[in-house]
């Protein structure tokens, strides 16, 4: 059975969508490994010590599959052409009265600021309202994090207001900003909107 959405391939220009896969692997250990001091303390920990060796790439994947396949996740590479340069992760999908979803998402450096994780963004909150048929998307940030403010700021997320203690990160529980739109926001799509305000 596959669940509502997915597996999908999300396009525009450049910027593709796709589910992300095992022979990844080699690609996305490389960006990580280079990208460390960038993305290292946005990183989400476990506030329980975690023993026995760490799960595989592959492990890594067939548990984003599965979730998947039961319609809570939707893992994404973000490739900029032929090349994957991030990951874009749809989670916490609720139906029922709530119909939410919250995105979460990392490029590697040497690609920020050239409109890439808009897009993406952009993207996975159109396939949320049209596809999945929800009614709300949020984002949440650190608020040190500039980056990733300036993306929802550029995409015109709604602020609303700040988690305390809200994710556990680098070995302690850290204050985020919430950021979200529905559906009734950008009834043209967000993509669209991202679009017209480049």
């Amino acid at each position: 059975m596959t669940a509502v959405g997915w597996p999908a391939v999300l396009v525009d220009g450049d910027v593709r969508l796709r589910p992300l896969r095992r022979r990844d692997q080699d690609a996305w250990m490389d960006l990580r490994a280079v990208n460390s001091s960038w993305l290292e303390p946005w990183d989400a920990t476990s506030p329980t010590p975690v023993t026995g060796p760490r799960p595989s790439f592959g492990a890594f994947v067939r548990t984003l599959a599965s979730q998947a396949r039961a319609g809570t996740t939707l893992p994404f590479a973000v490739d900029l052409g032929d090349a994957l340069v991030g990951q874009l992760t749809v989670s916490s999908i609720t139906y029922g009265s709530l119909r939410s979803a919250a995105i979460g998402y990392w490029v590697s450096e040497h690609v920020a600021g050239r409109g890439i994780t808009p897009t993406a963004v952009a993207l996975a909150t159109d396939h949320c309202f049209g596809v999945l048929g929800l009614h709300r998307v949020e984002v949440n940030i650190r608020p040190e994090n500039g980056p990733s403010l300036r993306v929802v700021e550029k995409l015109g997320f709604r602020d609303e207001g700040l988690r305390e203690r809200f994710l556990h990160i680098q070995d302690r529980w850290c204050d985020h900003r919430t950021f979200a739109l529905t559906v009734e926001d950008v009834p043209e799509g967000l993509l669209a909107r991202w679009h017209a305000r480049r």
